[in-house]
């Protein structure tokens, strides 16, 4: 096939195609170097240039503040579910977990291995279609931190606003949603995210820490697990991935010609909306997952009558050029997941298969 498709996975997802084009002229001469991004030393100059550019976009686009580091590490954001209680959870320490999907349940699964991590909300009973109002929100007293995943790729589950820890530092997973919208980085002590759904490609995670919470690195941490010294040698403690940080740079000065992370959001809402609208207009044919006031812009889940029709619908999606539609294993269903790079033609078009199915399905 010579042609591009409609890309709805959940990550590694569709990338801005301006920004593909772009790292494909330069694949095998840098800015005229004679050698490709992936066959520089991480120490040159001209990678510095690359690096520095990538943490300056993302400071920019998310009005990061200077007291701030932004670290390119690896590992996935399932890397940080381990690290983050490593560095800031002791055995005799109690860190409060909110658990919206499976990320969640992932990250506090892990940080038990440390300390004493409490889920304060847990909505799982209920199948993770809810995220929690601030009355429904009691922190232990002495907690080290909260961790709360603001959006919850499985499920389709997002929280609409910055959770406010009431004095308490909060730690974010953001990997499917950061970029997507305006946010209050100062409401936060730590904030990662897998590079692989918004920001770039899969191999790159971003972490976004304070610096007073660096301080609180433990004495005598394992090397490459201590985000202190990982600043100190500006995320280049080992050899980072030089191509990752290459496209985030670009993706970055693409997020700049769309009109930065405001315009990116409202192009989201549009392109949710529609999709939600043509859910809810099917006369229950398609049902959301999520309940109405927690859906995702990133990640729309929803069933059909039966798992029967669902495969048939990936399965003839996927032979017109709507591919990715396959809920996760865990949870089934359809998912689309339509990140900042996702076109609204895709949308549409997606909407239009919809349509027509029904009417000869329903």
């Amino acid at each position: 096939m010579t042609e591009r498709i409609y890309n709805f996975s959940a990550g590694p997802a569709t990338l801005p195609l301006p920004v593909l084009e772009k790292a494909q002229s330069e694949l095998l001469s840098f800015n005229g170097i004679g050698m490709s991004v992936m066959e520089i030393s991480h120490r040159s100059t001209h990678f510095d240039e690359v690096i520095e550019r990538a943490k300056a976009g993302i400071r920019k686009h998310l009005n990061v503040p200077d007291n701030y580091q932004i670290l390119f590490l690896q590992g996935g954001a399932t890397l940080q579910f381990s690290m983050i209680p490593l560095n800031f959870l002791g055995k005799n320490e109690t860190a409060d977990y909110i658990v919206t999907g499976a990320w969640g349940k992932k990250a506090i699964k892990e940080a038990k291995r440390e300390g004493n991590a409490v889920a304060i909300y847990n909505s799982e009973e209920s199948g993770f279609k809810s995220v929690p109002s601030d009355d429904e929100l009691t922190f232990s007293e002495n907690a080290n931190y909260i961790h709360y995943t603001s959006n919850e790729t499985i499920e389709g589950v997002e929280f609409k606003r910055d959770l406010d820890g009431s004095g308490i530092p909060v730690i974010c997973d953001m990997s499917s949603n950061i970029l997507s919208r305006p946010m209050d980085v100062e409401k936060y002590a730590l904030i990662y995210a897998g590079a692989q759904k918004n920001i770039g490609p899969s191999g790159v995670t971003l972490v976004i820490i304070r610096d007073d919470l660096l301080e609180k690195v433990p004495e005598n941490q394992h090397t490459l697990l201590d985000y202190h010294a990982i600043a100190n040698k500006g995320s280049m403690l080992n050899t980072p991935n030089t191509w990752g940080i290459y496209i985030i740079d670009l993706v970055c000065q693409w997020l700049d010609e769309q009109g930065g992370v405001s315009a990116m959001y409202e192009k989201n809402k549009d392109k949710a909306k529609i999709l939600y609208d043509a859910i809810d207009s099917s006369d229950g044919f398609y049902r959301g997952h999520a309940e109405k006031d927690a859906r995702s812009i990133m990640n729309v889940t929803f069933n059909l009558p039966n798992e029967e029709l669902e495969k048939q619908f990936a399965t003839k999606a996927s032979s017109e050029g709507l591919d990715g539609l396959k809920g996760h294993r865990s949870v089934g269903g359809i998912r689309a997941s339509i990140y900042n790079a996702f076109p609204k033609e895709g949308v549409e078009a997606l909407i239009d298969f919809m349509d027509d199915f029904a009417q000869k399905n329903g």
